[in-house]
């Protein structure tokens, strides 16, 4: 069942949910430093994530998920979110350079046919970043928190999901150790949770934070001969 973005927005505006974003933010900003004059979409809940690229890029739009319901982005400014079906979005192909899926696959309908449309939408030398809670972790299990509901994957589903989709999965990187407990110890140590967690026990990490780009070659067809006629052969 998807979050609403009510519940979404409350989550952000605790101690915990502003650690969190902080955290990932600094992790997305590692693999997307620079997106002057691109044109990116959040999909999902992503305005707390979409917001580090606003001010440089030349069109940002999160989009929410009808079952997920309307939320204005960003706050205090003109509005640049829309709700729509994530199977059937409004928007041309090859239109964004960027798309980030953060707290949108695992509370797809359908992922296989919210990920078709992210490639219909991804220029082929675009890029993809999905945040999604780890089966393994804890985070996956806390319905206090956004990453507490819908269906969570480990890396090798995620990894096995994409590629069989025309993906090609460029880096994946666990992150979000600290247990998802808005306890003022907990919130303390949450730099000592990170640090411990990835040298420990990556496996158990509460997020896995995947980029991948499209495996144009992937889906050309290739020519050969038969029988003296030619026959298209799918390379994927």
């Amino acid at each position: 069942m998807a979050i609403d973005a009510r519940d979404a927005a409350e989550f952000y505006g605790t101690a915990l949910g502003r650690l969190t974003a902080s955290l990932v933010r600094q992790k997305l900003l590692g693999l997307w430093p620079d997106c002057a004059g691109m044109s990116i979409m959040g999909l999902g809940y992503a305005g707390p994530y979409l917001q580090i690229w606003r001010e440089q890029a030349a069109r940002s739009i999160a989009v929410l998920p009808q079952q997920m319901g309307a939320a204005a982005w960003p706050a205090g400014r003109a509005n640049l979110a829309c709700a729509a079906e994530e199977d059937a979005l409004p928007f041309p192909d090859l239109m964004f350079d960027r798309i980030l899926l953060v707290h949108g696959l695992e509370h797809a309908e359908t992922a296989r046919r919210c990920l078709r449309e992210v490639w219909r939408l991804l220029k082929d030398d675009g890029r993809l970043i999905i945040v999604a809670p780890n089966r393994r972790g804890m985070w996956a299990y806390a319905e206090s928190t956004p990453f507490g509901h819908g269906q969570p994957y480990s890396e090798g589903q995620l990894a096995r999901t994409l590629n069989s989709l025309f993906f090609r999965v460029e880096k994946q990187e666990p992150t979000l150790f600290a247990p998802p407990l808005n306890w003022r110890p907990n919130l303390r140590a949450f730099t000592l949770w990170e640090q411990a967690g990835k040298a420990v026990a990556p496996q158990f990490a509460g997020l896995t934070i995947t980029e991948a780009t499209k495996d144009i070659l992937g889906v050309m067809p290739l020519r050969r001969r038969t029988s003296g006629r030619r026959v298209l052969v799918d390379a994927g």
